[in-house]
């Protein structure tokens, strides 16, 4: 193990999946990216999600700080969830598993590299990805 490693108190890696990992928590991570911001939106196209896992989902980020909800104690529709810097923070990931789909499955590689590149870039803008040149 290097001196680097032992300084860890465990995987980084590991860390970061198990935070993760939730059931539907990467794509309502994506979904606020997106611009999505309220409990129903978050459903719409995810008919398997019922609301008691999307509300334990909703309170699992809430509590591991990658969401905060701004309510209003008079209107429950108007209850909002906005991304925290740190969920923020997973906006590369999120770029790189759809990079990894659009380079990799057979559906993507049939298109035009200009029409592959575009959606790349499509991403990139949604997710806040800066260039790094």
């Amino acid at each position: 193990m290097s001196d680097a490693m032992s300084l860890c108190k465990s995987c980084p890696i590991e860390q970061a999946v198990n935070l993760i990992q939730k059931k539907w928590l990467v794509l309502i991570i994506r979904d606020m990216f997106f611009g999505k911001t309220h409990f129903n939106q978050f459903k719409e196209n995810k008919p398997k999600l019922s609301n008691k896992v999307l509300s334990e989902c909703l309170k699992y980020m809430e509590e591991n700080e990658l969401v905060i909800k701004i309510g209003n104690p008079d209107n429950k529709l108007e209850t909002e969830y906005k991304l925290t810097e740190k969920g923020k923070r997973l906006n590369k990931v999120l770029f790189e598993l759809a990079e990894f789909t659009i380079d990799t499955d057979s559906y993507y590689l049939d298109l035009k590299d200009s029409d592959r590149d575009m959606i790349k870039d499509e991403f990139k803008d949604t997710l806040e990805i800066e260039n790094e040149n």
